[in-house]
């Protein structure tokens, strides 16, 4: 990897105002990888002026235009998909496995949103005077993102590509943690497909500059939406400041998200949906399994299955690909996974397999007697921990499941597809599947949650109503009338 890369701003690759750099580093060694551009608030400001100059002659263009352009991206993103693997390996500690999925899968975000760019429908009312009512959808103007790490480019894409299509300029904020998979590459796709200079920019900051070049990115009076995906904790602070300040916003935060086993269920498609969707990229999703709930008439059948499934998992060099377990993304977030299943063992829970780690690479870990008194059942944890409850039927299922103040993903395991629907539809979730792992997502699907998991929805029609204004217009015809007195020939 070079040396150092330039922030984006206005269609030309310049360094930080400061000229200061920061390092990224590989997860899997610890090494450096490559330098980045250290932004600050001044840059920040410049990229949203740039964005704002650009924006109006984009929203001009023919919806037609956009889409191609948008198309010419994904086509790019397909040439270049072992550049962008290679470095969400080593940037993000990336299993090859899980950098095929994201690459090919954020060429479907572009197509999608290509497709979203003809779909920005409108209505016509009927009036009470005759007259052409309409209601029309047009772009808010700018709109800044900030993306997080564990999925940089699926992640950085969504939370633009539609707001893009339908006439938005952008200035991207990717995570300090992968800002070149999750934004600096990118910016190289988009510019050599012919997005128009200053309609998309990247802002690049070490974690020392993110509150102030974070704060420009919501406070400043161009923006006019902002798309925020990452922690409860942060995104709940960007919701608020957003609101303050009467503009839209759209954050997709954590979750605590449940498996439910019913008593059923086809116990091995139970289990592969566990092991996948707890322990699929170490556990770093925001859809991640964190709570496996079972019926206790299938739970020491369930569990014993799991178990043996679990140790089956490699850990090791993510460019392998029977190593599908690799690095935790920094030290920081390991001693958080540590922290959980430490108090979660002092409390009484049982270590069924894993629990080590060696570095930053932790096992897969399952655990059983988890009580909701710990920590490992109510915090978001991150990592690869699978969490086992026992429920007494279903009703208990479902309690235990709502009670958190998450509401993102669920999985609900069956053979009796009516009674999964009649349970999907009393999880307090932004979404539910049936026979599935709570891990899933589509370009075009209105992906969000509710409480903690965050406020709007990404995708689809779903991102055009978020990224765009409604507006009411009216064409009088001559059949409305005002009152006589203020009238300049009342008989008339």
């Amino acid at each position: 990897m070079g040396d150092k890369r330039d922030l984006y701003i206005g269609g030309q690759w310049q360094a930080a105002s400061g000229k200061k750099t920061f390092p990224v580093y590989n997860p899997s060694n610890g090494e450096v990888w490559t330098r980045v551009a250290d932004a600050g608030r001044e840059d920040a400001k410049r990229a949203i002026e740039a964005a704002q100059e650009a924006q109006p002659a984009w929203a001009a263009l023919p919806h037609s235009e956009r889409a191609r352009l948008l198309s010419k991206a994904a086509d790019v993103l397909t040439a270049r998909q072992k550049e962008f693997q290679d470095s969400l390996i080593d940037e993000g500690g990336a299993w090859v496995g899980k950098t095929m999925f994201e690459t090919g899968y954020s060429i479907g975000v572009y197509r999608a949103a290509a497709a979203a760019a003809y779909q920005v429908t409108g209505e016509i009312l009927p009036s009470d005077h005759g007259k052409l009512s309409l209601v029309v959808r047009e772009p808010l103007g700018v709109v800044s993102v900030i993306s997080p790490w564990n999925f940089p480019l699926i992640l950085s894409s969504r939370g633009f590509a539609v707001a893009l299509a339908v006439g938005n300029a952008v200035v991207l904020k990717p995570s300090e943690e992968t800002p070149v998979s999750g934004g600096v590459l990118i910016a190289e796709i988009l510019e050599e497909a012919g997005i128009p200079k200053g309609v998309f920019n990247v802002v690049t900051c070490s974690r020392d500059n993110v509150a102030e070049v974070g704060d420009e990115l919501i406070a400043n009076p161009l923006v006019r939406g902002i798309s925020f995906t990452g922690s409860t904790a942060v995104g709940s602070k960007v919701a608020a400041k957003a609101g303050g300040l009467l503009k839209k916003c759209c954050v997709e935060l954590g979750g605590k998200d449940a498996l439910i086993v019913l008593d059923d269920a086809d116990i091995e498609q139970a289990v592969n949906a566990a092991t996948f969707g707890s322990f699929m990229h170490q556990g770093q999703i925001c859809m991640s399994v964190e709570r496996v709930i079972v019926d206790r008439s299938v739970a020491a059948e369930f569990t014993e299955k799991f178990v043996q499934n679990t140790k089956k998992l490699k850990v090791g060099n993510p460019r392998e690909m029977a190593n599908c377990i690799g690095p935790i993304i920094n030290q920081k977030q390991l001693d958080k996974i540590r922290e959980q299943v430490d108090e979660a063992v002092a409390k009484g829970a049982k270590v069924l397999c894993g629990g080590g780690n060696e570095g930053l690479f932790f096992e897969p870990t399952v655990l059983a007697n988890v009580t909701r008194e710990m920590k490992i059942f109510r915090e978001e944890t991150f990592g690869p921990v699978a969490p086992v409850l026992v429920a007494n039927g279903v009703d208990e299922a479902i309690e235990i499941a709502n009670d958190s103040e998450y509401g993102l993903s669920a999985g609900i395991m069956t053979r009796n597809e009516e009674r999964g629907l009649q349970v999907a539809r009393r999880l307090h979730t932004g979404m539910a599947h049936i026979n599935d792992s709570s891990v899933n997502d589509e370009p075009h699907v209105p992906f969000g949650g509710v409480g903690s998991s965050g406020l709007g929805r990404h995708g689809g029609r779903a991102g055009i109503d978020q990224f765009t204004e409604m507006r009411w217009i009216t064409l009088e015809r001559g059949g409305r009338h005002y009152p006589p007195p203020f009238l300049m020939n009342p008989g008339h």
